[in-house]
């Protein structure tokens, strides 16, 4: 298939989602393969530095081919961000960035996690979400999808965890299915024990 006819069933995918969930949103064009709500263009200029950092990551996953549209922001007084931020390629995807150490990972796939269920909940058109992390602390492979398949083994959601591992600039995915099996092998991953470099004492933060 022609890459022109990839982006147009990416983004044919991703309008059918969105006119089901928004169908009275207007969209922006941010720049390319990248749209945003109009009402969260109110939150960009509200939150500059948390919509720089969202960008940033957006913009690794157009360099993979990816067509990004920003959602619409939903906030509860007790419960902060209840949605989750994007739709990318036809999927809903919470983004998030993390630094610190398994605790805080996982403290940070939960918290997606949920936003992306409480959309699926409200929606029972949508079969699945997605969480995409882009991890600033030095963790190995197998810590953290040791780390998240413990985090999944009480769910049974449909949907992919997206790591993007910036000190190796390596971008991995893995099903919830996939990780979940790890749970139920007798083997642990020879990493998921290991104390991370660097990970005793610091300063952890989720973004």
């Amino acid at each position: 298939m022609h890459k022109n006819e990839q982006y147009l069933l990416k983004i044919k995918k991703s309008l059918i989602i969105i006119n089901s969930i928004f169908p009275n949103e207007e969209w922006i064009y941010v720049e390319p393969f990248i749209y945003v709500a109009k009402s969260r263009m109110i939150e960009k200029s509200n939150e500059l530095k948390k919509w720089e950092r969202e960008l940033s990551q957006a913009r690794l996953l157009v360099n993979l081919s990816c067509v990004i549209f920003f959602l619409p922001e939903k906030k509860n007084d007790k419960k902060g961000k209840v949605y989750v931020d994007t739709i990318i390629d036809g999927e809903i995807v919470e983004l998030k960035t993390v630094a610190g150490n398994r605790n805080t990972l996982g403290t940070a796939f939960e918290q997606g996690f949920k936003q992306g269920r409480a959309l699926m909940k409200e929606f029972p058109e949508i079969q699945s979400h997605s969480v995409y992390i882009r991890l600033l602390s030095d963790h190995t492979i197998g810590s953290v999808k040791a780390k998240i398949a413990g985090e999944l083994k009480n769910w049974h959601d449909n949907g992919f965890f997206i790591c993007f591992f910036e000190k190796s600039s390596e971008l991995h995915t893995w099903s919830y299915d996939e990780l979940r099996m790890l749970i139920n092998t007798d083997k642990k991953s020879p990493d998921s024990d290991k104390t991370e470099p660097g990970s005793a004492g610091r300063d952890s933060e989720v973004r």
